[in-house]
């Protein structure tokens, strides 16, 4: 990259991680870790090892198959892995132990469909394996984790792309860039729409089903008896694995929202009324509200009930951005005063792909976008840092929410101010032979 001239883009993607210093960083960090690695050929075709096959783990496998060989598959639910290997031809490997794939030279990088409680650990193995990594969002189960992948990530240079595929979307890329260009004046104010969390329960414990390895399902977390609605889709709902809607569809929104307001959150409060916790039920609040304040002075509230969808209000209007619409005057005036566009001499740039809008197009070019930084050896739009950042945010919201009082947050040295208890959610125990380290 020449250091002299960032387009537009390559500056909105840098000021997600944190403003000037970024961009600063963009321009330098192939003097480090990852100017030691040779750009792949751009002919060779990568063997993939898929780790977490259920719902979201099979779509994302799928778009890899577009750019790679499918070469292994991993599920601790037997029934899963062999309907995958089923999918995606007959010769992939499988194994019900993600060890096993990080240990085959076929496998050049992992996709990561595991839920959440697993992605730290597996993605930062992979990266000691020398495994390039795509994992599905939110990265991590606490702030803590987000640190020690940046660290590890930073010391093997390996490319990771988070599965945030929303920043791929060409609505969400607009909206920002709208945004960050003034096209509604200042921006003052966010409000971020996600949903109510499930309820449910209390729910019986049954035998653990002979296809499931209960014990590694899991992972760091502490041992339970089997509830069949712990596991699969619905582990969203118990904090133990998740987050709910603040991690499940805040890594989207408050990501897109973040990235917009390029700044850091320094104040928290938040307000809900949890559920009974015996064990036997989801855990997550059906209703919260949480508000932040912003080093630059930008109030994001993220809201419950409403429209889902991100609204940003500016001293010179409003733009509202979901999956299906992205509306305001200042999108109406777009054909009489487009965005200016730069002709891109870079490659990291690489959205030359045509502009795609909804979840699948997205995730297609969101993987694109994966593979090309495998071969080029830069840095992907969903990549450690903004996505660590972003889940932070998310993390926050859970913790001001669990205890019921405004926060001070410190996003430079990445600690609550003066709180020693709020200090104690930042990490969490976790069950010997499974830590992430």
């Amino acid at each position: 990259m020449n250091a002299h001239r960032l387009s537009r883009r390559d500056f909105l993607r840098a000021s997600a991680t944190g403003g000037t210093a970024a961009v600063y960083a963009l321009c330098t960090q192939h003097s480090s870790a990852f100017a030691t690695q040779q750009p792949r050929s751009a002919n060779s075709l990568l063997g993939v090892g898929a780790i977490g096959l259920r719902y979201q783990g099979t779509v994302d496998t799928e778009k890899a198959r577009m750019y790679g060989n499918i070469v292994a598959c991993c599920d601790v639910d037997r029934h899963v892995r062999e309907q995958a290997r089923a999918s995606f031809g007959s010769t992939p490997f499988i194994s019900e132990d993600y060890r096993e794939v990080l240990q085959r030279k076929d496998v050049d990088l992992v996709i990561i469909g595991t839920p959440d409680h697993w992605h730290s650990k597996i993605l930062i193995d992979a990266c000691r394996a020398g495994k390039d990594v795509y994992c599905e969002k939110p990265l991590t189960l606490t702030i803590d984790e987000g640190k020690r992948i940046r660290d590890v990530v930073r010391e093997t240079g390996r490319v990771v792309q988070v599965g945030s595929w929303q920043r791929s979307d060409s609505r969400f890329r607009l909206a920002v860039e709208m945004v960050r260009q003034g096209r509604i004046g200042k921006l003052k104010e966010v409000e971020v729409i996600l949903g109510k969390n499930e309820q449910g329960g209390p729910f019986d414990s049954t035998p653990v089903p002979k296809h499931l390895n209960w014990n590694l399902w899991q992972g760091q977390t502490v041992e339970v008896p089997y509830i069949a609605e712990r596991s699969h889709y619905t582990f969203r709902w118990w904090l133990e694995y998740s987050g709910g809607q603040m991690t499940d569809w805040g890594a989207h929104h408050i990501d897109i929202a973040q990235w917009a307001i390029d700044s850091h959150p320094v104040a928290i409060e938040g307000a809900a009324v949890f559920p009974v916790d015996d064990g036997t039920r989801y855990n997550v609040p059906r209703d919260y509200k949480v508000q932040y304040r912003y080093a630059n002075d930008v109030v994001m509230t993220v809201l419950d009930n409403g429209r889902n969808g991100i609204t940003f209000v500016g001293t010179d209007g409003k733009l509202f951005v979901n999956r299906g619409t992205i509306a305001g005057k200042a999108v109406d005036e777009l054909a009489q005063n487009p965005l200016p566009r730069e002709k891109f001499q870079v490659y990291q740039d690489n959205f030359e792909r045509p502009e795609r809008a909804g979840k699948l197009d997205a995730i297609v070019n969101h993987m694109g976008n994966f593979f090309d930084c495998v071969q080029s050896r830069q840095m992907p739009v969903s990549d450690v840092e903004s996505q660590h950042r972003s889940v932070s945010t998310c993390h926050l919201g859970n913790i001001a929410l669990k205890l019921g009082r405004p926060l001070a947050w410190d996003p430079g040295k990445e600690e609550f101010v003066g709180d020693a208890e709020a200090n104690s959610f930042v990490s969490r125990p976790q069950r010997k032979g499974f830590e992430v380290v």
